[in-house]
């Protein structure tokens, strides 16, 4: 195969393929990423057929002409993108129904006007601007796609932070005194020059794969504009010349080689994309699933240490786990050190509590969430809080705790166990002009120095004078103390 390979490759006209089909494949890839991200994806369609006519005109004047078919493609496609917008603006008809009005119309005019060519004895074949010719490109074809690529890419370098601001923030750009207008319409100047560079090499049917598929592939791999612009040129790039590679072995068209192998990166993507891929996925899904039955295992645990029937065999009948399912949860938690095991008996260490009663504590501020909040009855939402359970971060829940002024049962009269560190009355629950006094115990010695350092002593006392998003102050006879209201919640007062 490599043999046959440097056969083919030894040949000139073979180089200039490779060379023309490589810039195709980076220029479409690093523009693309902006047609997809401003769901441009059935203009670059559109455009791509609607040169059509532009090809066939410029080859009725100059004949086969790499610089004639360049001015009328681009003429056919300024001439297409100023008609769909034109009927998106001023006729109510929706913008994908004008997009295929205006490119349909172009597209047949170009087959008519092939048509009667042919009628009239000329020689235009139809397909080689269908999927391209690429092994029959000229010198003067491969220079003017270097020259049309290095101006597509040096334009997006140019125009890189315009651009990035209005596909994001279109408003913000609008504000910032840049012109959305001018640059769609440069999008669009930017996306013709494209369609015809790729016009031999993949043809206008196929186009569009070079243009949307490397991108898609890349948005699945990151995040980041600039990461994704770089790795939709490489796939571009890999994707033109393993394809052209592959027409070789197969003896196939070299066009739809290149859409086919675009398209089998993106599956390859698309399966195995560390972050959106659908294998990382099913993979993250399960672990979830796993964390969430050894969750289970704790609540149910500290349930039945409370009943004094903690066992496995009383587990295994209350969560309906299969023995063997359950043995494998019980080994991770006791290399965890949350609890531990002895024949049938299990002892749930103090790890393994809090744990469970964290868990708790979300459950039922949750339940009360979605009675006090949104209104629900409490036979609503015992299903719904043993699903967010599991999710709820401790910052949401503080901020929940907070909204709902730190109740101490849920709807159901059950005790809302309190978060682990938090003091038995917190100076954040007491309200304006209420009186206190600093206890004596705090929950640890850090918040005692705290304390200490701002003034505050054990048995000195104050009054709340206001409270904002930040702080609480606290108004004493000389002097008033502002106490982030982080701290706040860890503070252990008395009420007077």
């Amino acid at each position: 195969m490599l043999e046959y390979l440097q056969t083919y490759l030894a040949e000139e006209w073979a180089i200039r393929a490779l060379i023309a089909s490589s810039l195709v494949g980076i220029m479409c890839g690093v523009l693309g990423c902006f047609i997809v991200l401003r769901n441009m994806a059935l203009i670059g369609d559109a455009l791509s057929h609607a040169i059509l006519p532009g090809v066939v005109g410029a080859y009725v004047l100059v004949g086969i002409s790499a610089l004639g078919l360049f001015f009328g493609a681009v003429i056919a496609g300024l001439v297409t993108a100023v008609g769909i917008t034109w009927i998106q603006q001023n006729i109510q008809t929706k913008n994908d129904a004008a997009i295929g009005i205006v490119f349909t119309a172009m597209f047949s005019i170009g087959v008519m006007w092939i048509s009667a060519i042919s009628h009239q004895g000329g020689h235009l074949e139809l397909d080689h601007f269908l999927f391209g010719r690429v092994l029959g490109i000229g010198n003067d074809d491969l220079y003017l796609t270097a020259a049309i690529t290095a101006y597509v890419i040096l334009s997006i370098v140019v125009f890189y932070r315009y651009l990035f601001v209005a596909t994001f923030q279109p408003v913000i750009a609008q504000t910032m005194g840049i012109s959305v207008k001018i640059l769609h319409y440069f999008l669009m100047l930017l996306l013709s020059f494209a369609v015809v560079a790729s016009l031999r090499t993949v043809g206008v049917i196929l186009v569009v794969s070079m243009l949307i598929t490397p991108a898609a592939t890349a948005l699945l791999l990151s995040n980041r504009l600039r990461v994704v612009l770089f790795i939709s040129a490489i796939v571009g790039l890999l994707s033109a010349v393993l394809g052209l590679l592959l027409s070789f072995i197969l003896d196939t068209t070299p066009g739809p080689a290149m859409a086919v192998t675009a398209t089998a990166f993106y599956l390859l993507a698309a399966l195995f994309s560390p972050t959106k891929g659908l294998v990382f996925r099913y993979f993250r899904k399960l672990r979830m699933q796993s964390k969430i039955e050894r969750e289970d295992i704790l609540k149910q645990s500290l349930r039945l240490r409370e009943k004094g029937k903690l066992s496995i065999s009383e587990l295994k009948q209350r969560l309906g786990f299969s023995l063997s399912k359950l043995n494998r949860h019980l080994t991770r938690l006791q290399s965890q050190n949350l609890l531990s095991r002895q024949g049938d008996q299990l002892t749930i260490h103090q790890t393994g509590i809090d744990e469970a009663k964290r868990l708790v504590r979300a459950h039922r501020l949750w339940e009360t969430y979605l009675v006090q909040q949104m209104g629900l009855t409490e036979e609503q939402i015992h299903e719904e809080a043993e699903k967010f359970e599991h999710l709820l971060t401790e910052d949401l829940l503080d901020e929940v705790d907070e909204t709902l002024g730190f109740p101490t049962t849920d709807p159901h009269g059950s005790p809302i166990p309190a978060k682990k560190g938090i003091p038995i009355f917190p100076l954040i629950k007491m309200e304006d002009q209420q009186a206190g006094s600093i206890a004596q115990e705090q929950v640890d010695e850090h918040i005692s120095a705290q304390l200490w350092q701002m003034g505050l002593l054990p048995g000195t006392e104050f009054k709340i004078n206001r409270r904002d998003q930040n702080f609480v102050e606290l108004g004493m006879p000389n002097k008033q103390i502002q106490v982030p209201k982080a701290l706040a919640r860890k503070i252990n007062i008395i009420t007077t």
